[in-house]
């Protein structure tokens, strides 16, 4: 037997000792030791009122657990003197067998390994509640996506106009181009080109090129042109792929372009000062 299952039993165990501390065995278990001391006062009570009254104690009786009738109860061994009753005609060698009876201490811990067992049977094949290990770790894993699940949930809406990045996997970039005919083709047009709002697909930009940027845009909007704002129809998420997705007009050829609006943006250059502040900001 490997290591592996006896974890997995002695985890069987815990969980059936857990089991004891329900409320209903809980109760069973105080009443048991409720009622054991009251037994106990209840006697001593009587002993003390015997002495009261004068009534004078049996006599005391020699102790039945002195350690040599402990070690003789547990071995179960024969005196050394009384050893040729229990010795076999084996000779090896000059070695003698002995035909000891098994010690008491192992024979009852074979009787009790029998008992668990059976509980353990009863308990984990028999009882229809009770969920073995490959129905635990099923219903674990289900947890543990879950919070999985709602933790990457709840860190995709924490994207704001500083953490936001250019996504550019398919799924995203796709869930940004639904959002972006549904929502912005009416004034850029489906291809970019621009309409009543700008061109999308030249390197001008009104209020700026960058990820961050374009996201800010979408964000809080820009009433005095038009512009308004999603951040209450929009979900962060929506936000960050749709912002993700008009990136991907630049450098492309709409079928009826509007002129350039704007001031000339350049993402490399960009980036360096971007580099630069983070760099002259101390610890």
């Amino acid at each position: 037997m490997n290591a592996y299952v006896l974890w997995s039993i002695s985890q069987e165990w815990v969980d059936l000792f857990i089991s004891l501390g329900k409320p209903t065995n809980v109760l069973a278990i105080l009443t048991f030791f409720v009622g054991l001391f009251t037994a106990l006062a209840v006697l001593r009570t009587l002993e003390t009122l015997k002495l009261k009254l004068g009534i004078a104690p049996e006599p005391k009786k020699a102790l039945w657990y002195s350690r040599k009738k402990v070690l003789e109860s547990l071995t179960d061994s024969v005196p050394l003197e009384r050893e040729g009753d229990v010795m076999l005609n084996h000779n090896y060698d000059g070695i003698r067998e002995l035909d000891n009876n098994l010690p008491p201490w192992w024979l009852y811990g074979f009787y009790l390994s029998i008992l668990s067992g059976v509980i353990y049977l009863w308990y984990y094949h028999v009882m229809p509640d009770t969920p073995l290990q490959a129905d635990e770790f099923t219903a674990e894993m289900a947890v543990v996506e879950q919070i999985k699940q709602d933790y990457l949930a709840g860190e995709a809406n924490n994207v704001d106009e500083n953490t936001v990045v250019a996504l550019v996997d398919a799924s995203a970039l796709a869930d940004g181009k639904k959002t972006f005919e549904a929502n912005c083709a009416s004034c850029h047009l489906v291809d970019g080109g621009g309409s009543v709002g700008p061109n999308l697909t030249d390197a001008y930009w009104i209020h700026g090129g960058s990820i961050k940027d374009v996201f800010t845009t979408i964000k809080y909007g820009v009433l005095d042109k038009g512009m308004i704002s999603w951040q209450e129809t929009l979900s962060p998420v929506q936000m960050q792929n749709v912002a993700s997705y008009l990136l991907t007009f630049q450098g492309t050829k709409p079928a009826n372009p509007k002129a350039p609006q704007g001031t000339l943006y350049d993402a490399a250059a960009s980036a360096e000062a971007s580099s630069a502040d983070t760099s002259s900001v101390q610890p």
